[in-house]
């Protein structure tokens, strides 16, 4: 299953406060878009029915089904900006 780092995992928190409509318990939602565009990052108040769900470091995330294979093996880590921008990369576990 797909793991995440502490940064990640603040990154993920800092990311769903900021959104004003998003509960505490909402979270990042992962979805594959396919093999030439890779994935997508959306902020979610809830996952859908077939997400999985990784509660990690107090974070939330909501990975799609379809992505949940491709992700299996990854840690999820962040690196934030000076200006406040967010960068997310996959790295295979060890």
């Amino acid at each position: 299953m797909l793991t995440m780092t502490d940064t990640a995992a603040e990154a993920v928190k800092a990311i769903v406060a900021g959104i004003p409509d998003v509960p505490d318990d909402g979270g990042v939602r992962i979805r594959n878009t396919g093999p030439e565009r890779g994935f997508e990052i959306s902020v979610a108040p809830a996952p859908q029915a077939t997400d999985a769900v990784i509660d990690s470091h107090g974070a939330r995330l909501f990975v799609e089904a379809e992505a949940v294979p491709a992700l299996d093996d990854r840690i999820l880590d962040a690196e934030q900006g000076q200006d406040g921008s967010v960068r997310f990369a996959l790295a295979n576990k060890a």
